[in-house]
């Protein structure tokens, strides 16, 4: 016997061991039998991809189709979050909840009213001057060609100079077509809407978004919570740090063009701002235009100058500017920006290209405290080291 054995009592007899149960088999058959093996659960879980894609397509079917209240609603979200840290420096002086907001939106409404002031005074004053010198760099840039190893025909010289004197001289370029552009009804309609909703936002934010976690208790709340505060704060980062970044690059390519000599810097600076919400793409689109415009205003030698300026400023944007005022704010793969900005642009255009990156680096902030202040939600952890 050995050294832990236990002897059997002489009063109770000795209980037969008996191997466990085997698990009763069950015979699958019929229908049931189809789903059960491996193909079976391909199949499952193919039609419930199937149908969460369908749910994401109606959605995206009527937020296209109302794009009068969507793309507004989502605009005031992202400025609301950009702009609430002035709200709340604002309540937290003393000042009541009402005054802060209006201070707060009649304050963005001045800057974007100033802006738009600023770029139609340099446009309508500058247009004839940008005419007559588009038409005298063209007649250089057609000496030069001239002078090139292959063949241009004269007539195609004349063509392309037809062509470009009748775009300067018509009605649908210049202050025509932004006066055009800012009375239709749609885009009236759209900007009050917008500014409603920032007003409520700015004002009743957290109301509303208590309101929205009530049919949640305990763990589900606290996500709710945590979820919407890391949303706010993803956007406004996002917001705030493209703003500095863009002003960067607009301030220093605008003094580029200054020194050059080129027409409509403000409006050339302005965009080139505007078009730094746009990653990846957005700066290089504000180069190709500011160097055309050089091209046919100034001459081929400064058009190489701006790029060359333009190429600069990039470089010290994406190597020190970007890094230190963006932070962590955007962890996103350039693969998911490509994807995120194609998709916006042909949803929606323009509007979808500069809404979409702040809105997928909200929706992975989101993932990344889905279950706790630092635990990602369980298909985004890490489940073995990734040495890749």
């Amino acid at each position: 016997m050995g050294l832990f054995g236990r002897r059997t009592p002489p009063d109770r007899p000795t209980e037969e061991v008996r191997p466990p149960a085997e698990p009763e088999s069950r015979t699958v058959r019929g229908a049931s039998r189809l789903w059960s093996d491996g193909f079976g659960r391909v199949g499952t879980r193919s039609l419930q991809i199937l149908a969460i894609v369908a749910v994401i397509a109606v959605f995206g079917f009527v937020g296209t189709r109302l794009t009068l209240v969507v793309i507004p609603v989502l605009i005031a979200l992202v400025l609301a979050a950009a702009i609430s840290p002035l709200v709340s420096f604002l309540r937290r002086r003393g000042m009541p909840s009402i005054l802060a907001t209006w201070i707060s939106l009649l304050a963005l409404v001045a800057l974007l009213s100033g802006i738009v002031w600023l770029v139609v005074l340099a446009v309508v004053d500058q247009w004839d001057e940008l005419q007559e010198q588009a038409l005298d760099g063209f007649d250089s840039l057609q000496t030069y060609l001239q002078n090139l190893p292959f063949e241009i025909s004269e007539e195609q010289l004349t063509s392309v100079r037809d062509s470009a004197v009748s775009l300067l001289q018509s009605d649908a370029v210049g202050s025509g077509a932004i006066a055009g552009v800012s009375q239709t009804a749609d885009f009236v309609a759209g900007f009050f809407i917008m500014i409603v909703v920032l007003f409520f936002f700015l004002k009743d934010g957290p109301v509303m978004w208590e309101f929205l976690l009530r049919p949640f208790d305990g763990h589900r709340y606290e996500r709710g919570r945590r979820v919407g505060a890391a949303t706010i704060r993803t956007l406004g980062g996002y917001v705030r740090g493209t703003a500095i970044v863009a002003i960067v690059d607009a301030v220093g390519i605008g003094i580029g063009l200054a020194i050059i000599g080129v027409p409509l810097v403000i409006p050339l600076s302005v965009l080139v701002f505007l078009l730094a919400f746009i990653p990846l793409v957005g700066a290089t689109l504000a180069g190709i235009l500011a160097a055309l415009v050089t091209l046919v205003a100034v001459g081929p030698v400064e058009a190489l100058v701006v790029v060359a300026i333009v190429i600069v400023v990039n470089q010290l944007e994406g190597d020190f500017l970007q890094p230190i005022v963006m932070g962590r704010t955007l962890r996103l793969h350039p693969l998911v920006i490509l994807f995120a900005l194609t998709t916006g642009t042909v949803l929606v255009g323009i509007t979808g290209a500069v809404l979409a990156v702040p809105i997928a680096a909200s929706i992975w902030r989101a993932i990344q405290v889905w279950d706790g202040p630092d635990l990602p939600a369980r298909f985004a952890r890490k489940k073995r080291p990734e040495t890749v």
